[in-house]
């Protein structure tokens, strides 16, 4: 009972720590999990870049697909990333998306596009909301971050509401994407959320701009709104304009994306490398989390 997939990371275009509405765009960015399952009924992680990770979250992912579809097995899943941890670029989504896809895998439950979720199917939005699920158990993320992991699972960008973990929207985009992440990282969990809701009313002429498909407005706004709000400098975001056709903090923090076309984002690099901190140069994904045979 052997199952492999994996999951992408994103970028943000709506923070909803505000309103409870979200938007992120899938970056080509992978986070790998192979789920081994067996007859213990206990569930062990590993994480292959930090042997002392907190592995709760792909535990749980498993445990959950296993009581929905399975009888009782347990097991080990193992998970490898490029995606930087607590850099804001949905790590803790990717990881979820990539754990569950490989322990229904490992069950024999088709994933399915189409048609509604029965105890032999799941339809990709419902894999999504398993992990989703798993990530509250967990308490990695405050809103239970379905913006993040839907633009993970599905592709392209999304609009989500994650009070009721409804996707609002779904758009494929094409652009060049650049990340600046600091050596300092922050965690989804600890970031102030009351802070953030004074800025809903900025938050929600973000939504507007999503929702009419105007992304790259909207990340810039929601990147200076988000940047004051969460006690991070707009430095980086200033720097990137007005080369970058958007650009703004990623999750909560503290990686900035930009996005953009190739010769523009080549400009706003040279900034950025002078600053302490890593950059990635990527690109959107359309296809989203897979299953691998």
């Amino acid at each position: 009972m052997h199952g492999r997939a994996s999951a992408l990371g994103a970028g943000t275009v709506l923070n909803a720590l505000a309103t409870g509405v979200g938007s992120a765009f899938a970056i080509d960015v992978e986070t790998r999990a192979s789920v081994e399952l067996d007859d213990s009924g206990v569930v062990r992680g590993a994480v292959a870049e930090d042997p002392d990770a907190d592995t709760r979250l792909v535990e749980r992912c498993v445990e959950r697909c296993v009581d929905r579809f399975g009888d009782g097995e347990g097991g080990t899943v193992r998970t490898e990333s490029d995606v930087p941890m607590a850099a804001g670029l949905k790590s803790s989504s990717a990881a979820a998306n990539a754990t569950v896809l490989a322990t229904l895998s490992a069950l024999d439950v088709e994933v399915d596009d189409g048609g509604d979720a029965d105890n032999s199917t799941v339809t990709r939005l419902e894999a999504c909301r398993i992990g989703v699920e798993a990530a509250r158990d967990a308490g990695v993320t405050v809103t239970g971050a379905f913006d993040d992991a839907s633009a993970s699972m599905l592709g392209g960008v999304t609009v989500t509401d994650n009070r009721e973990d409804e996707l609002l929207a779904r758009d494929e985009v094409d652009w060049n994407v650049l990340v600046w992440t600091p050596p300092e990282r922050a965690y989804s969990a600890d970031a102030d959320a009351d802070r953030c809701t004074r800025i809903a009313s900025v938050a929600d002429t973000v939504a507007d701009l999503a929702l009419a498909g105007r992304y790259t407005e909207a990340m810039t706004v929601n990147g200076f709104a988000f940047s004051a709000a969460l006690g991070f400098s707009a430095e980086p975001a200033v720097e990137a304009l007005p080369d970058a056709a958007g650009v703004s903090l990623s999750g909560t923090g503290p990686s900035v994306v930009a996005v953009g076309d190739a010769a523009a984002l080549e400009r706003v690099q040279k900034r950025w490398e002078e600053r302490p901190g890593t950059t990635i140069s990527t690109g959107t994904r359309p296809d989203g989390a897979r299953i691998h045979d």
